[in-house]
């Protein structure tokens, strides 16, 4: 193993995901007002998020959500554009009270490379790439430490999709067994099992769904997690 997939969003960036969602689509309303009720608005853009979750074909994520959404609204949406870009440049930042910082993941990302580990960033690429470096920084993560980070404008897929992983795995040209995914989403994250790829369930802010039983490669809080990365061997550089 060589290469460490991080989930973003309740892994590598603790969050109140209730909190951060009341102010994602209360600021976005705020944003939008002069083209469209606040209401309709979040209606459209969830039913366009749902279609870029479900797709299958080859198409980027941003490619399929901005299409369900200009069908949606009726016609040229391209002041809607200018407008999401500006959002996420402005008032996207409130959502940040909704965060935390987590000093043991920036611990254990420092080990990590110290010890030459490839590390990629595989959160569901549902956000424009800017709203997922902010998100980042937000963690005290520099962008610079990891070799690939996913996002809406470059992938193609989305979690829980098998294919989203594969798409990763081809991009960093990585197999499955070099790779382990670290997550807090049991349905999300650790279904990377499947192809053979290790699995680090993330217990402080887990997502379990349904009551069947957990099936993860390794499984604790934050504090077990940074222990785990001690206790790792050291890689080749050129791995």
């Amino acid at each position: 193993m060589n290469t460490i997939l991080f989930d973003l969003d309740g892994t590598l960036l603790p969050l109140d995901m209730q909190k951060f969602t009341e102010i994602y689509f209360h600021e976005m309303g705020c944003m939008f007002k002069d083209l469209m009720e606040p209401k309709l608005l979040v209606k459209l853009v969830w039913t366009a998020t749902r279609e870029m979750v479900g797709n299958t074909e080859y198409k980027t994520n941003e490619e399929v959500f901005m299409t369900k959404f200009s069908e949606l609204v009726g016609g040229d949406i391209s002041k809607y554009r200018e407008r999401f870009d500006d959002f996420y440049d402005t008032l996207f930042h409130k959502t940040r009270e909704a965060v935390q910082r987590q000093s043991l993941i920036k611990e254990s990302i420092a080990i990590l490379k110290e010890k030459n580990y490839k590390l990629v960033v595989a959160t569901n690429p549902m956000f424009p790439r800017k709203a997922i470096h902010h998100r980042l920084e937000w963690a005290g993560l520099d962008l610079k430490d990891f070799i690939y980070i996913t996002s809406y404008e470059d992938n193609h897929y989305c979690k829980p999709q098998l294919h989203f992983y594969k798409e990763i795995l081809d991009i960093i040209g990585k197999k499955p067994e070099q790779c382990m995914m670290v997550g807090n989403d049991v349905q999300e994250d650790l279904i990377a099992l499947k192809l053979g790829v290790k699995t680090f369930l993330v217990r402080n802010h887990m997502i379990h769904r349904t009551q069947e039983a957990i099936d993860s490669t390794y499984e604790g809080d934050y504090e077990d997690f940074y222990r785990f990365i001690k206790d790792l061997p050291s890689v080749s550089a050129s791995s």
